[in-house]
């Protein structure tokens, strides 16, 4: 039986999940399955944008046939000649013989190694640039070497604004019946298989991944669709800025990993102690593993999300632990770097794992160690504990901490009291998409809930800012004081981040844990949420949002709605000549005329009639 997805007016996927497949690529356990995805474009012309592995080979071409109710197939895109999405290759011209491939040269040649070369006969070879158009959409071609072989290709949909990425922005897990990623808890349910699957096929060509995202950021995308996982048409951001970091070797987190390896428990009981003694320093977000029992792939994923890395192994054959030592050559092996590392040695009568780990680590790039190497011979003696608290000491002191009031830089702390600058007052609300920031003024921010800690916020739908919250899901709230002065709220509500970018050139920002902009200055406390709920109403949205941090800025008192009018505001000189019209109460703009129209929107602030009165 068939199982299609309408993704949009003409787009159709047509892949398949695999739930009986262990090990992908016969090495990286995929406990949850596996998508191959497959795409159909119904245009005048058709399309099918790559196939799928042969042990899915059934239900793609019962699901092909479905979709196209007839039709032939016009053209066969292969963006990627990898077995996993070209075994069908062949097959898929035998049923349709009409059908044109579409490929770049290397592509073609790979054909010629996998399948009889008459395969590739009349493809039609396209190159970085070239289009191809199907009747209502232009595809275009990009050429995306060693993402993760040095044949793929990405196409964008120019009609569409959709971009079919190949390997990049896929993951592990088989897809169950949602087919979006908003359809799906993602961070919760997904974000681990997506950095495992990034970290351990991808990882290692991080300056290839950048070369991508440089040509991708170029393009208006709405959607991406890759050949594993599920499909982004919203928030597109929250990948977006994973693979900005994975593919820089930039840590998600402020976090430790330690990995130990352990034969008879000394080396485990020796973790164990340190990582205790990180969370009595204040250090929270720890990861502690067993080699011998967490699959490798798991490790590779966590040392790209960890800043900081420790790795204690006992001495096994005057050498490395054995899975320790496979641990420590794959980290090297996918290029990882940037990491601060602290090492820990057992060895009952020649420890030399230490020096050993430490020169393999030695050849990676950007590796900071810290402090001594911690040696214990069979188990840790009591005589040994200031040097492990040295160690702790050592890494605890390397991690960021919250400096007393300023923003937290080190894991989002949330500061109660900050809610107490709440009132009905003016507020900068900041948000952002993968490559621009934008705020604009609100004056409805107030507290819910205390458990948890959930805020209300008002934003007019024509902002600019509002079109960023509902696409992006984070927000942060700069609560502004009394000395803000007016250009601030002339800078922020009298114009639109449409036209204008707010924040260039602007000196008194800076960036809070979810990677948003608040202001540091004329803001007496910021407060960053994720949106959990949201209510449209005619002019206005009312989200619900969680908060993730709450810092207090300053002293000063918070600006309310009636000290802005009365003392910030500039009062209107008195005119020469009287005019009949509206003033708007919020920026001042004039409406000039006997009657205000009860639908009229202010231009510069996005209220609405209500907030106009007659001109004295």
């Amino acid at each position: 039986m068939y199982c299609t997805r309408k993704l949009q007016d003409d787009l159709f996927w047509v892949g398949a999940n695999d739930r009986r497949l262990a090990l992908f690529e016969n090495v990286f356990p995929i406990p949850r399955g596996v998508s191959y995805n497959a795409y159909l474009l119904l245009d005048e012309k058709t399309a099918l944008l790559d196939t799928v592995d042969a042990s899915v080979a059934g239900q793609f071409f019962e699901n092909l046939a479905h979709a196209l109710g007839g039709r032939k197939l016009d053209y066969l895109i292969v963006n990627h000649m990898e077995p996993d999405h070209c075994a069908t290759l062949e097959e898929t011209l035998r049923r349709y013989p009409e059908a044109r491939l579409v490929c770049n040269a290397k592509a073609a040649a790979m054909i010629g190694q996998f399948f009889h070369a008459s395969l590739a006969e009349g493809a039609l070879i396209v190159r970085e640039g070239d289009t191809l158009a199907t009747g209502r959409h232009t595809l275009a071609f990009m050429m995306a070497p060693m993402v993760h072989w040095p044949e793929a290709m990405v196409t964008y949909d120019k009609t569409a604004r959709t971009l079919f990425s190949a390997d990049a922005f896929g993951s592990f897990g088989a897809l169950s019946g949602s087919v979006f990623a908003d359809e799906v808890a993602f961070e919760r349910d997904w974000m681990a298989d997506a950095r495992r699957y990034y970290t351990n096929i991808v990882g290692k060509y991080g300056t290839q991944v950048q070369a991508l995202l440089k040509k991708a950021a170029a393009l208006d995308i709405d959607m991406i669709c890759p050949l594993h996982g599920p499909v982004w048409r919203s928030n597109l951001c929250a990948i977006w800025e994973k693979y900005e970091r994975w593919s820089t070797y930039t840590p998600e987190e402020d976090a430790v990993l330690i990995a130990y390896a352990s034969v008879y428990g000394g080396t485990e009981a020796a973790a164990n102690a340190l990582a205790c003694r990180l969370a009595e320093r204040g250090v929270t977000n720890v990861a502690v593993y067993d080699v011998s029992n967490t699959h490798p792939s798991v490790l590779v994923a966590e040392a790209f999300r960890c800043s900081h890395l420790v790795f204690a192994s006992t001495t096994y054959n005057a050498g490395i632990f054995c899975n320790m030592e496979t641990v420590l050559h794959d980290l090297a092996a996918h290029n990882l770097q940037n990491r601060s590392v602290a090492l820990i040695e057992n060895g009952s009568w020649a420890p030399t794992a230490g020096a050993l780990m430490r020169g393999i680590l030695e050849g990676m790039k950007d590796i900071r160690f810290l402090g001594d190497t911690l040696t214990i011979r069979s188990r840790l003696k009591e005589e040994q504990l200031p040097a492990l608290d040295a160690l702790a000491d050592a890494i605890a002191a390397d991690l960021p901490r919250p400096a007393a009031g300023a923003p937290s830089a080190g894991g989002g702390q949330i500061d109660a009291t900050a809610m107490f600058k709440l009132q009905y007052g003016l507020f900068v609300l900041t948000a952002r998409d993968c490559q621009k920031d934008n705020g604009c003024i609100i004056n409805t921010v107030m507290q819910v809930t205390s458990n948890p800690q959930r805020i209300t916020i008002a934003v007019n739908r024509a902002n600019y800012t509002h079109d960023l919250i509902k696409q992006t899901g984070v927000f942060n709230v700069s609560i502004l004081s009394t000395e803000a002065p007016f250009k601030l709220f002339q800078h922020f509500g009298f114009q639109s981040g449409r036209n204008v970018d707010k924040f260039h050139d602007f000196p008194h920002a800076g960036r809070s844990e979810n990677g948003l902009l608040y202001l540091t200055k004329y803001a007496c406390a910021f407060l960053s949420a994720r949106v959990v709920a949201q209510q449209e109403y005619e002019s206005h949205t009312v989200f619900t949002a969680e908060l993730t941090e709450a810092t207090v800025l300053s002293g000063a008192e918070p600006v309310t709605y009636s000290y802005y009018h009365a003392h910030i505001k500039p009062k209107p000189k008195p005119a020469t000549e009287k005019k009949k019209g509206f003033v708007c109460k919020i920026c001042g703009y004039v409406y000039e005329g006997d009657t205000l129209p009860p639908d009229f929107i202010c231009p510069l602030c996005k209220h609405g009639a209500e907030d106009f009165e007659p001109l004295p």
